[in-house]
């Protein structure tokens, strides 16, 4: 099975988990999905693959994902519940991190097979470790806050705030995930590569969310149709 199709299964399968977990678990099941999302996007990026002409590192999706999350979050039950997820999912990935910083330390036994795994997955460097954690708050905070304003614009604009959903939602994400690839790029890697390197790693990876970005907004709409299905049986709260 090459690449490609991998990765389109990856979409499909990565957006339709949300989905299904917000059908079956409300708006707890976004929280436990971004959570998942986030701590394996973190190990899944040190992947690297050749996929539709480019090469890219894997993560791409799944971190994706985490902005489908704040966006369905905050069209349906407002701010404060998709900067929450933010948060928490930020504080599960300190645990995460140092918690498997801590396994790595561990002098393993003679029968021990997977330490020297261990070893050469989580032995990610602080600066990147630093700069993953930093981006993915404040580019995620940013995207709540733009999708609030574009909220506003679309209100003011169209006189029905339901109105232009993919307009907050792209506008929203393409501007946040392009601070984030930015910020991501040159914190992690000014120094280690060339910048014509930092240029074309940025470029890529951009594409890439463009992509991921566009093609979340039919889920977002689904989303909130089961939203507005549980408001309607009395189990989700008043928007925003």
């Amino acid at each position: 099975m090459t690449n490609e199709i991998l990765i389109l299964l990856s979409f499909f399968f990565i957006y339709g988990g949300v989905v299904l977990f917000y059908r079956l678990f409300g708006k707890d099941g976004l929280l436990a999905f971004s959570v998942i999302a986030t701590l394996l996007a973190n190990i899944e990026v040190l992947i690297l693959v050749r996929a539709f002409g480019i090469e890219m590192t894997l993560g791409n999706v799944l971190f994706a994902s985490t902005f489908l999350i704040t966006d369905i979050l905050s069209e349906n039950h407002g701010k404060k519940d998709a900067n929450r997820a933010v948060l928490i999912s930020t504080l599960c990935s300190v645990v995460f991190i140092v918690l498997s910083q801590i396994w790595i330390l561990y002098t393993p036994s003679e029968n021990d097979w997977a330490s020297g795994a261990f070893k050469t997955i989580f032995s990610s460097t602080p600066r990147i470790v630093c700069a993953s954690l930093i981006v993915y708050l404040v580019s995620q905070l940013a995207d709540v806050w733009l999708y609030h304003k574009w909220w506003d614009w679309c209100r003011k604009h169209f006189g029905d705030e339901r109105k232009g959903l993919w307009i907050r939602n792209n506008g929203s994400t393409l501007i946040s995930q392009l601070l984030n690839t930015f910020l991501y790029t040159f914190l992690a890697f000014y120094g280690t590569y060339e910048i014509s390197t930092l240029i074309s790693i940025f470029i890529s990876s951009y594409l890439i969310f463009i992509i991921t970005s566009l093609l979340d907004t039919p889920f977002v709409y689904w989303c909130r149709k089961i939203g507005t299905d549980m408001k309607s049986n009395g189990t989700a709260p008043e928007t925003r």
